[in-house]
């Protein structure tokens, strides 16, 4: 089940993305809970206070008490993995959403078109991430990595490096192994040394590519137009 939050200080605007967002799941045959909120600080305290969790956020900016742009920041490290649509009339806060690893950013004036296709965006990428796990065995431990936890991969002498969200973790393997077990078509090669999970890459900007946690990994001239070819593909085929 998918939990998604509506925040706007505007009743009838929450009332009407509310109904926006259960015609989209029901358009993705998804069974979601939906919890709205006309004050972004009772939002804040569910989430920091009482550990509620969604999966997506429609966000208002302009609101009183903690503006969308703030409750953002906050929200981020509770909810690292939350899918959030800012809602607003102001243009040029889309600069800052995209600093925040926003998913989407839609015009006031054009939320009964473009809201619709964010949320069913949303809803098919929150999909694909959920579930998919990568086990580590060693003689003294067990550790399943979400995929949707996993930045990317390094080579590091005869080991694998995998940075996730929640810190490092090394296993005993090849770089190529570890590529071969993920079988997953979101992990690519970036060079001949690294894999990145294209789920988390924001642009591909000057020979390197920006992941959603700030890194910037380089991306070897030899590998630079297939990785694009490829991201495009993916995001064509999923979204």
């Amino acid at each position: 089940m998918l939990h998604i939050a509506v925040c706007d200080d505007d009743m009838s605007a929450v009332q009407s993305h509310r109904l926006i967002a259960e015609d989209c799941l029901r358009q993705c045959g998804s069974v979601g809970e939906i919890v709205t909120y006309t004050n972004s600080d009772n939002l804040l305290y569910d989430i920091t206070e009482d550990q509620f969790f969604f999966d997506l956020i429609l966000l208002d900016i302009e609101m009183p008490g903690s503006s969308g742009m703030e409750l953002a920041e906050k929200i981020k490290p509770c909810l690292p993995n939350v899918k959030i649509i800012f809602i607003t009339s102001h243009i040029e806060y889309a600069i800052d959403a995209f600093e925040l690893a926003i998913f989407r950013y839609v015009p006031k004036e054009d939320t009964g078109k473009r809201l619709p296709a964010a949320i069913v965006d949303a809803v098919k990428l929150i999909a694909l991430e959920d579930g998919k796990t990568y086990t580590i065995r060693t003689n003294s431990r067990l550790e399943k990595i979400l995929y949707k936890e996993i930045y990317y991969i390094e080579r590091d002498g005869k080991n694998a490096s995998i940075t996730t969200a929640g810190g490092i973790a090394r296993v005993r393997k090849s770089l190529q192994q570890v590529y071969a077990e993920l079988d997953a078509e979101e992990f690519i090669y970036i060079d001949r040394g690294c894999i990145v999970n294209m789920i988390h890459i924001m642009q591909v900007k000057d020979g390197t590519v920006v992941l959603k946690n700030g890194v910037s990994l380089p991306v070897s001239r030899s590998h630079l137009r297939e990785v694009k070819e490829q991201i495009n593909t993916y995001w064509g085929t999923h979204i």
